[in-house]
């Protein structure tokens, strides 16, 4: 068991500002001893906003520091497989941002990484929106609150109509964010945990805007859709269809899961916080989850305890991030998309 826990960061985006830094600071015995960010200057800002001692001009530096114990990783996935491997290898433990890697081939170098170093603590940060709703489902779908399921629907949809003036993000670079598509590899995790994966897969895609200037004021070629549909069969046989778009605007059920059981239907809608029970003859009833089995983001908390033994990673191991990873490289097969 380890006491102290000094922790270095690799990327301090928004979400390693707003959850993990936090987080981890909050937490007795953990200290934040250095930080590489994007551009030394954005690394000086994130030091002085945590108050932290040390900032790292080269993320190699922070994985072969031999004053670290972990690393969070926070940046883009295209530097997550090399700068989990190089931690993994340097003996530190390692909590990876979503998604896992580029692709599959990453991912599952990840994997055996870690599982060559089985007392170093290897995770990926979790889908976390539907936390809230996750046992609960799990449990009643396994005692048949809506029968045998027989399809489900998933839409993560932004809302917005097609706009060819929209400056690229990282997330439409291929270089950056590699096959992982808009919020595909989200849902499915959580859908997943639920569900178990799929056993097939299908897809169609379409890139509406093929050409974006990023921020540099470069025009790029735009590789991933904004537009996306796949179906295919569950492992318990159900059938699935998950819709992720950037243009089907006023969709009017733009984060949606719709899961059809051959004597109900559960509808959990993000948007609206609600979970709504449909049955046959009857007025929707909406479901309180409750407190027992309402989870909340813990993830920091889950990295430190289980580096000092006290409970082992549920969300998410590696292991569990590849399969996401593999779905997401069905997909991106299926559309004929090179990696």
């Amino acid at each position: 068991m380890t006491d102290r826990i000094r922790v270095g960061i690799i990327g301090a985006g928004t979400n390693t500002r707003d959850k993990h830094l936090p987080g981890l600071q909050a937490i007795d015995g953990v200290s934040v001893e250095v930080v590489c960010n994007r551009s030394r200057e954005s690394g000086e800002r994130v030091a002085e906003e945590f108050n932290i001692p040390r900032v790292a001009d080269h993320w190699e530096e922070v994985a072969n520091d031999p004053e670290i114990d972990a690393v969070m990783i926070g940046t883009w996935p295209y530097l997550h497989a090399p700068a989990t491997l190089a931690a993994l290898s340097a003996g530190k433990h390692v909590l990876c941002e979503a998604r896992m890697a580029m692709n599959a081939a990453e991912a599952m170098g990840m994997l055996e990484a870690s599982r060559a170093r089985p007392d170093q603590v290897a995770q990926i940060v979790p889908s976390p929106m539907t936390l809230p709703w996750d046992r609960f489902l799990k449990r009643n779908l396994d005692e048949g609150l809506i029968g045998d399921l027989l399809a489900v629907d998933v839409f993560a949809n932004s809302g917005a109509f097609r706009d060819p003036e929209r400056p690229m993000t990282w997330r439409e670079d291929r270089e950056l964010s590699g096959l992982n598509t808009m919020m595909l590899g989200i849902y499915y995790e959580a859908l997943a945990r639920w569900t178990g994966h799929a056993r097939s897969v299908r897809a169609q895609g379409q890139i509406t805007v093929p050409y974006r200037t990023t921020a540099d004021g470069v025009q790029k070629q735009i590789r991933i859709p904004d537009h996306l549909d796949v179906f295919g069969e569950l492992e318990n046989g159900a059938t699935y269809h998950i819709r992720c778009s950037q243009v089907t605007g006023a969709c009017p059920t733009p984060n949606d899961f719709i899961l059809y059981g051959s004597t109900g239907t559960l509808r959990l809608n993000l948007s609206d916080a609600a979970l709504t029970l449909h049955r046959p003859d009857q007025d929707p009833e909406t479901l309180e989850v409750p407190e027992s089995e309402r989870e909340h983001w813990r993830v920091e908390e889950e990295f430190i305890g289980a580096i000092r033994g006290e409970e082992s990673v549920r969300l998410t191991p590696f292991d569990e991030g590849l399969k996401y990873m593999e779905f997401t490289q069905a997909v991106a097969d299926e559309l004929a998309v090179s990696p």
